[in-house]
C-alpha cells in the first residue's frame, strides 16, 4: 500500500470522525451545540474537499 493510499484512508477516517462529533454535538444541544457544531461541520467540509483532491491526485498519479 502506497503512502498516498494511507493518507487518503486517514483523511477519510478523520472526515468520518469529525462528522460523528458534529452529529453528537447537535444531539447534545445547548451551549455545546451553539459553540461547536458549526465548527465541526465546516471542518468536515474542508476534510471532504481534501479527500477529493487527494483522490484526483491519486488517479492522475496512477495514469502516469
Amino acid at each position: 500500500m502506497s503512502l498516498l493510499n494511507v493518507i487518503i484512508i486517514l483523511a477519510m477516517v478523520l472526515t468520518f470522525a469529525v462528522m460523528v462529533m458534529g452529529i453528537a454535538s447537535m444531539g447534545r444541544g445547548g451551549s455545546w451545540d451553539r459553540e461547536l457544531s458549526e465548527r465541526f461541520m465546516f471542518f468536515r467540509i474542508g476534510l471532504q474537499g481534501l479527500v477529493i483532491l487527494l483522490l484526483i491526485g491519486a488517479l492522475y498519479y496512477a495514469k502516469q
